[in-house]
């Protein structure tokens, strides 16, 4: 399926002629680009009851958070509140390990609590290169623990916890889940991954198990080849070993058996598609409630861009009625 004329309209912008290519910028110029298309294109603003800012405590330090509460919709055969509780949402946003951070994700933030009705915790986890592999996943793992353990003075039940990300924040969504098991900490019920990062390996070997690496890998799709390995490279002191662990590969793993439930979404168009759907399949394999949904004409990122792109929309549609039936209904 070719792109719709929506997502290729902003592919010919991102495209255009003397436009430089991710992997050629500088971190604070990547950085910026970033941010500058996703203010530009973000889902629209929505009002929230409350927001804090918190700094919360790490294996490493603090992590900054922002915690949004909603105003209370009475809607449909959906229990929005039990016990004067509301689910969690925890969100580690994208960027390839390195660019996006809590200002990136506002919107999204704002719009999954008001509109999914979740207290929804944005955590600005640690950044690469400043801070190699595994620190930011560890800061994920502990606002996690955090949000369990202060789960009643958050007005938020701590047995209706699910995280949520994109991309980057897909991996620390998918591996926080993993971890959660094998630490025996607090367990999420529910994991959305919006075109997640799965098997780190970039080695021939591991891109021939995954034929859309190689057919939309080669640049123009937004996220290139080039791209996923000068992220690697700033991620990873020891890319080439540290890549096969499954603390930033969760594809590696080989038992997926007592996993949350999970929604998984992907890109037609995107050189990580195929390991979304590689792994939505061994999840159902194991036996965990799956429900998985390829937006076939559209690239790596888009539910960022809803501003241009209607597919975008109906993708966080798709994401809030997943989050409603997993942590409401």
């Amino acid at each position: 399926m070719a792109t719709d004329p929506q997502t290729q309209a902003l592919l010919d912008m991102v495209n255009a002629e003397g436009n430089p290519q991710l992997f050629e910028l500088s971190v604070a110029d990547a950085r910026a680009a970033l941010k500058q298309i996703t203010l530009q294109l973000d889902v629209e603003f929505c009002e929230v009851k409350e927001r804090r800012e918190l700094m919360i405590p790490g294996a490493d330090g603090e992590i900054p958070v922002r915690i949004y509460w909603p105003e209370i919709k009475t809607e449909g055969a959906y229990d929005m509140v039990k016990n004067g509780k509301l689910p969690i949402l925890l969100l580690y946003h994208g960027g390839g390990y390195a660019l996006g951070d809590l200002d990136t994700h506002e919107n999204i933030s704002r719009y999954y609590c008001s509109q999914a009705q979740v207290i929804v915790i944005n955590v600005g986890y640690r950044l690469s290169p400043e801070h190699k592999f595994p620190a930011g996943l560890e800061d994920c793992y502990a606002a996690l623990c955090w949000a369990a353990a202060n789960a009643e003075q958050l007005n938020g039940d701590q047995n209706r916890i699910a995280v949520t990300g994109d991309s980057a924040g897909g991996n620390f969504s998918a591996v926080v889940c993993q971890q959660a098991m094998l630490r025996q900490g607090p367990k999420p019920v529910f994991q959305l991954l919006a075109y997640p990062s799965l098997n780190m390996d970039l080695s021939p070997p591991s891109n021939a198990l995954y034929p859309s690496r190689q057919e939309f890998g080669r640049g123009g799709f937004f996220l290139s080849q080039n791209d996923l390995e000068w992220l690697s490279n700033m991620y990873f002191e020891n890319p080439q070993e540290e890549c096969r662990s499954p603390l930033c590969s969760p594809a590696l793993t080989e038992n997926l058996s007592g996993l949350p439930a999970a929604l998984i979404i992907t890109a037609g168009h995107d050189p990580l598609r195929d390991e979304g759907k590689i792994y939505a399949d061994r999840l159902a394999a194991a036996g965990v409630p799956v429900e998985y949904h390829c937006f076939e004409s559209s690239i790596h990122g888009f539910m960022a861009f809803s501003g241009a792109l209607d597919i975008a929309k109906d993708a966080l549609e798709l994401a809030v009625r997943s989050l409603r039936l997993n942590l409401h209904a």
